[in-house]
């Protein structure tokens, strides 16, 4: 009889160590479903900001084939920031080749930022064709806006000609016409057809812009006709008449403030989808106090010259045909979305009253 009563007491205490061990696992999943829902997901970049345009800077982080590209980004990202010196980010551009994950990138620029608890600047994000440097899978360009001015202004510059002897001059006519400051910080980023014309490009470059935060390379992997298409930007020596001075290649602005947005994606390939995109980035210009039509600069990045030729169909319906922006239509590699068709870059001037 007493084993059995033996043998009743272990299989209750067998229970109720089961039961505990249930409850213990089921205290610890709660728990652990609990730090998980507290996790913050990265802010969003905001898809404008406003900046002064006579206290802009422009940096770019160098190449690297350490690592694949989330360390690359964060390493090109360490590197602006302590060039920056505690100047705001307004704009960050990565231009990333190979297969890695574009959306990364945008993850790994909120973590950064949310880290040093700084501001987000406007991110774009685009696949190029290839990087002047192998196993080198970012390049980082970025604006920064200063505590004191750099200048009067800036003027932004775009050219694309078949030689970068011939894309260069005249992005230097365009700064020499707007007296651009020769020694202020610069910005030319500029995209080639083809891999051989990197080399000459960027001895060229040098020595055109010695001083410029020089960033290149190719376009799409599949070589094309001979295209050199470059992006510059620099500090005004004076200010311009009216606050705005629109010249053959560009656009020189001293007016308070201008607006700059980050990448706005089209997405599929019809016209209704196209219109849409710039819809979108008219909507988010008006809520940072201007609109497409006071657009001075805007840039498109296709996949195709199919999609180039989209683009530039819609475009009339939103700019100001009186006073069109400067920009070029350059044709790139890939965007961070599988369906992406185009992206849309702008800066714009305030409208009037805001």
């Amino acid at each position: 009889m007493m084993s059995v009563f033996r043998a009743v007491g272990m299989a209750a205490a067998v229970l109720l160590l089961s039961e505990a061990a249930a409850d213990g696992f089921q205290r610890k999943k709660k728990q652990e479903e609990e730090i998980t829902q507290t996790l913050e997901l990265p802010p969003e970049p905001p898809a404008a900001v406003t900046a002064d345009p006579a206290r802009l800077a422009f940096l770019q982080a160098p190449l690297s084939a350490q690592g694949l590209l989330s360390r690359q980004t964060r390493d090109g990202l360490r590197l602006l920031m302590q060039n920056a010196r505690g100047a705001r980010f307004v704009r960050i551009r990565a231009f990333v080749a190979g297969t890695g994950d574009l959306r990364r990138v945008q993850s790994i620029v909120a973590e950064t930022f949310a880290e040093k608890k700084q501001p987000l600047p406007v991110l774009t994000v685009a696949q190029v064709g290839m990087l002047p440097l192998e196993g080198a899978q970012v390049q980082l360009e970025a604006v920064v806006e200063q505590r004191k001015p750099t200048g009067a202004g800036t003027v932004f510059a775009a050219a694309a000609a078949a030689t970068p002897q011939e894309a260069l001059e005249r992005i230097r006519q365009t700064l020499q016409q707007a007296e651009a400051l020769s020694e202020a910080p610069s910005s030319l980023v500029c995209g080639v057809s083809s891999a051989e014309l990197l080399e000459p490009l960027r001895r060229a470059a040098y020595q055109a812009f010695p001083r410029a935060a020089y960033v290149g390379f190719q376009l799409q992997r599949i070589p094309a006709p001979p295209l050199v298409a470059c992006q510059a930007a620099a500090s005004l020596a004076k200010p311009a008449d009216g606050g705005v001075w629109r010249l053959d290649s560009g656009v020189a602005i001293s007016a308070p403030k201008i607006v700059l947005s980050g990448a706005q994606l089209a997405f599929r390939y019809e016209e209704s989808d196209a219109r849409l995109a710039y819809q979108r980035l008219d909507r988010t210009l008006q809520q940072a106090g201007s609109s497409l039509k006071h657009a001075v600069v805007l840039h498109v990045y296709p996949l195709s010259t199919q999609l180039a030729e989209l683009a530039r169909k819609v475009r009339p319906e939103f700019v100001d045909a009186a006073h069109p922006p400067a920009g070029l239509v350059l044709p790139l590699e890939g965007l961070p979305s599988i369906d992406g068709a185009f992206a849309l870059e702008a800066v714009a001037l305030p409208a009037p009253g805001s």
